[in-house]
C-alpha cells in the first residue's frame, strides 16, 4: 500500500505544477493555442475537443487517452485533440467550449462531460447556436434530451450506476459478516453518478438490517478530500467503523491512506476500475470496484461527435436508443481481478470506433434517482 501515499504526493505535486503552468497559460488548452483549428480547416475536417475535469485523475486520463486513440484513427495526431480542462468548474467548462466554438467558427466536434447536470443545457445550446456537434457523458437533467436539439446534440451516454454500486455495497456488507457499521464517502452532490451510487448503497442496506450507516459525506471525487473526510470519521467514530463505501477509486485511495495512518485495515470498495484499484484488489487491499471502460468511452464519444459533424450519419434519423444510452459496466472483485487486469489493463483492447452502439447497455431509463 505504499504507492497510495505516493499517489497522494503525486497529486499534490501535479497540482502545484498545474498552478504554475496556469500562470503561464499552459493548461486548459483552447483552440487559441492549439494548431488543430488551422489543421482541421486545411484538411476539411472539424476540430475535435474533449472537455473534462482533470487529466491527473486516472479515470479522466483514460477518457482523454481514448479520445486521442480515436483522432489517430482518422489520420490526426493525438496531440491534435484539444483538451478543455475545467478543473471541476461548470463555469469554466462552458466558457472554454464557447471560446473553442468561436475560434473554430463552429466547425467543431466536441466530446464533453458538463461537470454537473444544470450545466448541460447552456453547453448544448451554445454548440447548436454555433453550428457545431457535441456528444456528452454522465451529467444532464433527466428532462433534457438530444432529440430536442436536432442534430447538434449527437448523443448522451451515462451509466446505470445504481445496480453496480449496489453490488459493491453487498460485497462490502457480506465481507463484514452482515453486521457492524460503515461510513461512506461520496462524489459531488449535483453529479448524477454520485446520486446513483449513493442510491445503490442505500438499496443494499435494506437487505442488511445488521449494517448501520454512521455517516456519508462528500469527498468531491478527490483523493485528498476523501483522506480528510476519513480522518474525520476515524476521530468521530473510531473502532465503530467496520467498512467504508467509496463512490470512486480515487477517493478510496485517500481512505486507505487514512486507515493505514491509523493502524487499521478495513474492507473498502470503490468505483471506476482504475489500474491502481485493480492492483489493490489483486493484493487484497481493496474489496471491489466497477469498471466503466473509460478508454472506450472517451474514444466513442469523440467519434460520435466527429462522424456526425462530417455527415457519416444523421443523428436525428437515429432511434432514441442511439441518442441516449448506457455504457458498459463490469464489477471487479478479487476472484476475477487478475484475469481482468490481463484483458483491460496490461493491454488495451483494439476498438472499432465506428461501432458506436456495439457495447451499449440500451436506452436510458429515468425515474431511478431519488
Amino acid at each position: 500500500m505504499a504507492f497510495i501515499k505516493n499517489y497522494i504526493d503525486q497529486q499534490t505535486t501535479r497540482r502545484r505544477d498545474f498552478l504554475l503552468a496556469s500562470a503561464y497559460g499552459l493548461v486548459g488548452v483552447t483552440a487559441a493555442s492549439n494548431p488543430l483549428a488551422a489543421f482541421a480547416q486545411q484538411q476539411g475536417k472539424p476540430a475535435v475537443a474533449w472537455s473534462y475535469r482533470d487529466r491527473n485523475n486516472p479515470y479522466w486520463h483514460a477518457i482523454a487517452s481514448g479520445g486521442e486513440s480515436f483522432v489517430e484513427s482518422v489520420g490526426m495526431k493525438k496531440s491534435d485533440m484539444v483538451h478543455l480542462l475545467n478543473n471541476g468548474s461548470s463555469q469554466k467548462s462552458l466558457s472554454d467550449i464557447q471560446a473553442f466554438l468561436s475560434k473554430t467558427g463552429g466547425k467543431a466536434a466536441i466530446a464533453c462531460d458538463a461537470n454537473d447536470a444544470p450545466n448541460c443545457r447552456p453547453i448544448v445550446e451554445a454548440v447548436k447556436k454555433a453550428g457545431g456537434f457535441v456528444s456528452t457523458i454522465w451529467n444532464k437533467p433527466d428532462d433534457l434530451h438530444p432529440w430536442d436539439f436536432g442534430d447538434a446534440w449527437v448523443s448522451h451516454m451515462t451509466w446505470s450506476d445504481e445496480g453496480p454500486a449496489e453490488q459493491t455495497a453487498r460485497a462490502l456488507f457480506t465481507a463484514m459478516g452482515g453486521k457492524g457499521a460503515i461510513v461512506g464517502v461520496g462524489g459531488i452532490a449535483a453529479n448524477n453518478p454520485a446520486v446513483e451510487r449513493l442510491n445503490g448503497m442505500k438499496k443494499a442496506l435494506k437487505d442488511f438490517p445488521g449494517i448501520q450507516l454512521l455517516d456519508y459525506q462528500p469527498g468531491d471525487w478527490s483523493t485528498q478530500k476523501a483522506n480528510q473526510v476519513m480522518e474525520g470519521f476515524l476521530t468521530r467514530f473510531g473502532n465503530k467503523i467496520g467498512g467504508v463505501f467509496c463512490a470512486n477509486d480515487s477517493m478510496a485511495y485517500g481512505v486507505l491512506e487514512a486507515l493505514k495512518a491509523d493502524g487499521r485495515k478495513l474492507p473498502v470498495v470503490g468505483y471506476d476500475g482504475s489500474p491502481e484499484a485493480i492492483d489493490l484488489i489483486v493484493k487484497g487491499d481493496l474489496l471491489a470496484t466497477v469498471f466503466t471502460n473509460p478508454h472506450w468511452c472517451g474514444g466513442i464519444t469523440a467519434a460520435l461527435a466527429y462522424y456526425a459533424a462530417i455527415g457519416k450519419f444523421k443523428p436525428s434519423a437515429e432511434p432514441k436508443g442511439h441518442r441516449e444510452f448506457y455504457g458498459p459496466s463490469i464489477v471487479v472483485t478479487q476472484k476475477d481481478a487478475a484475469d481482468f487486469k490481463k484483458k483491460y489493463i496490461s493491454s488495451t483492447p483494439k476498438y472499432e470506433w465506428t461501432d458506436f452502439w456495439g457495447t451499449s447497455g440500451g436506452q436510458i431509463k429515468y425515474g431511478a434517482r431519488a
